[in-house]
């Protein structure tokens, strides 16, 4: 079913990580607008902020299910990854409201791989008695990123500033990235099913 030489323990560790990040970035980032107002202007552009975001996020999941079906699981989960800290980055590297806006909707892009990709994995990974169990620990990682995400928001805003935010995605998911790319391999090509692109 998958490669012997994947680790199933480190392969949920790091779509753990991978999830949390983007469970959390819909919850931090709230706590840190109205600072983020003040400092880059744009009131009138709030919405905006949560909203590329989400949007991206929604319009991308349909997208990347049918592109991990088509290359692998592995390789598009990477690159949502990737683009998500990459989205992370220029948020907080943005000087205006307009750009951050810009990269909410590149971290978006990214998340949207998450989600539906680590399920595929899972589903690959465990059998049906075992899955259960593994979804309760997504379902936990959800709860905590809820509670988690406006406390952590508020306390890196009263002291580091509001760019870090979103500059803590970043060694987050580094770790994710290297984990995942080390211990999780996809199924052989051949045991894949090869739909077309509609």
């Amino acid at each position: 079913m998958t490669s012997r030489t994947t680790s199933r323990g480190l392969t949920v560790v790091g779509i753990l990580l991978a999830t949390f990040l983007a469970a959390m970035e819909a919850t931090i980032v709230a706590t840190a607008m109205p600072t983020i107002v003040r400092d880059l202007g744009g009131l009138s552009l709030y919405g905006w902020v949560g909203a590329a975001y989400l949007l991206a996020s929604t319009v991308a999941v349909p997208l990347y299910g049918k592109l991990s079906d088509l290359y692998g699981r592995k390789p598009v989960l990477l690159f949502g990854l990737l683009t998500f800290l990459l989205g992370s980055v220029a948020c907080g590297l943005s000087t205006s409201i307009y750009l951050l806006i810009a990269a909410r909707a590149l971290q978006g892009i990214g998340a949207g791989a998450v989600q539906p990709v680590s399920m595929t994995i899972i589903g690959d990974l465990f059998t049906l008695e075992e899955r259960a169990r593994i979804q309760g620990l997504f379902g936990a990682a959800w709860g905590i990123a809820g509670v988690a995400g406006p406390l952590l928001g508020a306390l890196l805003v009263s002291t580091l500033g509001w760019r870090w935010v979103f500059w803590i995605n970043v060694p987050v998911g580094i770790a994710s990235l290297v984990l995942l790319a080390r211990v999780y391999f996809d199924q052989p090509q051949e045991t894949r099913k090869k739909p077309q692109i509609d």
